[in-house]
């Protein structure tokens, strides 16, 4: 998706995937990863997400990354966070204590820049980009890992007739196909979800699964 399509989506509040809790994934299967708790974790189209202050609220050295200054600045004030507003290359970089939220395109984002990481949370990221767009934000992903460094990916599994994303569809074979050359791959849940998601069955979709993997960087 183009910039504008999500400027537009946060500056009229149609914000639909914003999770009102934090994310059951990332609460059950989090320890999976194994990692230490100072761990750096970068959460790459993080929004406003809850689930940014629950890893750092865990111990975990927090990186955001995200195109709109209204999802970054309505995080740090609905969650009482104070931040520093930094002004970089191409970023504007807001910090607090093991916080940290580049403000930006993620595709302008360098290893230099981010500094080295223990784990990836993708929760809605990858879902996001149309099939067209995700070997981009797969390979640039990899350019910002070293081995070793651990996601935790959610994905969607649905008819993709029945519905134009996003959120799109991206079934395990698709999984597959974007990481397997640098990456191992687990499959730790799935679980049907269509009568959680009203807001799917209202776009017509008929069945619905949501998957959660760990993929470590080779």
């Amino acid at each position: 998706m183009q910039p504008d399509f999500w400027h537009d989506r946060w500056r009229t509040a149609r914000i639909g995937f914003h999770q009102s809790a934090i994310d059951g994934n990332l609460i059950h299967h989090w320890d999976d990863l194994s990692l230490p708790t100072a761990a750096r974790v970068l959460v790459p189209l993080c929004g406003k997400s809850l689930d940014l202050s629950w890893l750092r609220q865990r111990g975990h050295e927090v990186v955001g990354v995200e195109l709109s200054d209204v999802a970054v600045q309505a995080f740090f004030a609905e969650n009482g966070i104070s931040a520093r507003r930094l002004s970089l290359p191409r970023f504007d970089l807001y910090v607090a204590e093991s916080l940290a939220c580049f403000r930006g395109d993620l595709f302008e984002l360098t290893i230099d820049r981010l500094g080295r990481l223990a784990a990836v949370y993708d929760r809605a990221a990858l879902i996001s980009w149309p099939v067209e767009q995700r070997d981009r934000y797969v390979e640039h992903l990899t350019s910002l890992t070293e081995p070793g460094t651990k996601t935790l990916l959610i994905t969607l599994e649905y008819p993709q007739a029945e519905m134009n994303g996003p959120p799109f569809s991206v079934d395990t074979q698709e999984v597959l196909r974007l990481y397997s050359r640098h990456h191992s791959i687990d499959e730790l849940a799935r679980r049907d979800v269509l009568r959680n998601e009203p807001r799917m069955r209202a776009r017509g979709v008929s069945c619905l699964t949501e998957v959660c993997y760990r993929i470590t960087r080779l």
